[in-house]
């Protein structure tokens, strides 16, 4: 995920190029997934989901042109996932239940509102996550341990004591972890939602 994003999506224009695909799918497989997950789907169907957005992205980036007007990126993005979400739990399939088919029945008339939302917290979740583990590889294991102790709502003191440092070792491991971390999820906004 070192490109940017300006470059990465004139990259996969191209078709051929598989590394763009590659990259582009890493970059957002985890985020569809998840937010299929959260609609209700299985694991599996997710994953099929997340092959639909993928075709119709590829099919739609050859002759894609981002219009600023028109909103950002992570909208288009969400409203493409929507759609294949739609559009799975209208496809015929002799093995639905009842409760698959009024589930169905409810996800074809989604309010905005509500889609916008969800997508925008998983959006969101997804680049912390991303950025968490960029973060975990550049710091040492005690600092992002202690870190996430206080995630999990410690005390500082607690932590301090886990892990044989000063209250003040313990701020400062706080601060230098949360400061990388929005810095990074800066990026990651800017690359996603600005930058195309």
């Amino acid at each position: 995920m070192e490109s940017t994003h300006p470059s990465l999506l004139l990259r996969v224009q191209d078709l051929d190029d598989h590394a763009a695909w590659r990259e582009f799918d890493a970059r957002y497989r985890d985020l569809i997934v998840r937010y299929c997950r959260r609609k209700g789907l299985q694991t599996s169907d997710a994953e099929d989901v997340r092959q639909m957005v993928m075709l119709n992205l590829a099919r739609r980036f050859r002759t894609f042109e981002y219009e600023r007007a028109k909103g950002r990126f992570r909208d288009y993005l969400g409203r493409t996932v929507a759609n294949a979400i739609h559009r799975y739990y209208r496809r015929p399939r002799p093995e639905r239940s009842g409760l698959e088919i009024e589930a169905a029945l409810e996800l074809e008339a989604p309010r905005d509102e509500t889609l916008d939302r969800e997508w925008d917290n998983e959006w969101m979740l997804h680049h912390y996550r991303t950025a968490m583990a960029e973060v975990r590889g550049q710091s040492d294991a005690k600092s992002i341990a202690a870190f996430e102790l206080l995630l999990e709502g410690r005390s500082i003191d607690e932590v301090a004591q886990a892990f044989g440092m000063t209250r003040d070792a313990v701020h400062k491991v706080k601060q230098r972890v949360r400061d990388r971390l929005k810095r990074r999820i800066r990026e990651q906004l800017h690359e996603d939602d600005s930058a195309i």
